[in-house]
């Protein structure tokens, strides 16, 4: 694929596969298909792991590395309709394991907030981006339960069955760690309301 092009995989003209399709032609295969499955879901499971580490190199290495697992262990999925779910708890699991083994302070990548749009007014700007900076430090401050709850229900839209199932918790314990997050980024972000 050169110059940016991407190559869509139909059914019929006109029309993408669904994940099943693309999964079930990737376990037959199909590298084509599977790169379909990559680039449908590289930046969702980037945008976790980035914020879950606050580091972008770190994420960049879990998302190959889930990318890449996948790929070895597609056999072993049982249901071809779950392939989103499976990557989300890969990237979720990768990312709790890369947390354990970090040194207490981790450096933090502070170009990871998205800047502010370009035709904002400077003073704005620099708000939004002080902002930003001041979320990610919080969501530094909850556990890395609580993150990977928090970022997969408020930033990936993730329901709590699903959540459970991605970090192996039921539920009734998944809205805990939100609800205690909730409220703790709620206390650190007060100076900006």
């Amino acid at each position: 694929m050169e110059g940016g092009a991407v190559t869509t995989i139909h059914a019929e003209p006109g029309t993408p596969l669904d994940d099943a399709t693309l999964v079930g032609r990737a376990r037959d295969g199909d590298v084509r298909a599977y790169e379909q499955l990559v680039l449908r879901y590289q930046g969702q499971m980037f945008r976790l792991a980035v914020k879950m580490l606050h580091h972008r190199g770190d994420a960049e290495d879990v998302v190959q590395e889930v990318f890449l697992g996948a790929w070895r262990k597609l056999e072993q999925l049982s249901d071809d309709h779950s392939f989103v779910g499976w990557l989300y708890r890969s990237t979720t699991n990768r990312c709790l394991n890369v947390i354990r083994a970090r040194r207490p302070q981790a450096d933090v990548d502070l170009e990871l907030a998205e800047s502010p749009r370009r035709d904002a007014r400077p003073e704005h700007a620099a708000q939004i981006s002080s902002q930003l900076a001041a979320l990610n430090e919080a969501l530094r401050g909850l556990t890395a339960q609580q993150r990977a709850c928090w970022l997969l229900r408020e930033v990936h839209g993730r329901s709590y069955d699903e959540i459970g199932e991605i970090v192996g918790a039921n539920p009734t314990a998944v809205r805990g760690r939100i609800a205690r997050a909730r409220a703790q980024l709620a206390e650190e972000m007060k100076p900006w309301r």
